[in-house]
């Protein structure tokens, strides 16, 4: 069995007072609605676990039934931080039912089954697969005053990206180890699978996946979407 985590619980602070990016209309539908399609249409994908804000769950169902998404088994609350949404969506998990997990943040609504169907197949040859791609600006390293202390080589620079597909069980375990570390915050599911002491494997993948953080965001994946 392979199950999807969704996470659109986040507050999306930087797209304004109020707004809750993944229910914003992107073309014909929400946000949020146009990556639970793309793991509707992966046949590799058994179930789909969504995490949404409380204010959001009567929404959730509603997309549920506008748009068909008969994979959708499960809306949960989020938590406070990422970590805590995706431990949330973990409770719900059978380990013995489920080999691969895989998690994908609502925000990057340009998913592609293809994309789903490449970070799985590395998870199962390597336990993980971690969408990315290499960066190509020259990244510097700023301290106090924006003073400059270092240049990165670029060439060993990746830009992390969802979804991130992982063995259920080590994930699971992963989330178990450090679930009563509060002191630290992690942006992505690799980041909690390396701390646990796993092997993080990337996905290298040169299409449009952008994330929507700020109103300009909207724009640019519709324009992505009507592309494809």
């Amino acid at each position: 069995m392979v199950t999807a985590i969704i996470l659109a619980s986040g507050k999306g602070t930087r797209m304004g007072a109020g707004l809750d990016k993944c229910f914003l209309s992107l073309g014909p539908r929400p946000v949020v609605a146009w990556s639970l399609l793309a793991f509707e249409k992966c046949k590799e994908v058994d179930h789909i676990i969504l995490t949404v804000r409380k204010d959001q769950l009567a929404a959730a169902r509603g997309l549920q039934t506008m748009f068909g998404i008969s994979k959708l088994g499960k809306i949960v609350v989020g938590g406070a931080r990422r970590q805590d949404s995706v431990a949330a969506a973990l409770k719900e998990i059978d380990p013995f039912d489920v080999r691969y997990i895989i998690v994908h943040d609502a925000a990057r609504p340009c998913i592609t089954p293809e994309l789903i169907r490449e970070t799985l197949k590395y998870a199962k040859r390597f336990g993980s697969g971690i969408a990315a791609h290499p960066v190509t600006d020259t990244v510097k390293v700023a301290g106090k005053g924006l003073a400059v202390e270092a240049t990165p080589d670029r060439d060993t620079l990746w830009a992390v990206q969802t979804p991130q597909a992982f063995a259920a069980d080590k994930l699971i375990a992963a989330y178990d180890k450090l679930a009563g570390d509060k002191t630290r915050t992690f942006t992505d599911d690799a980041a909690v699978y390396e701390a646990a002491g796993e092997p993080t494997r990337l996905v290298r993948w040169d299409e449009p996946n952008p994330k929507i953080t700020t109103p300009i965001d909207l724009t640019v994946a519709a324009a992505i979407l009507r592309l494809n």
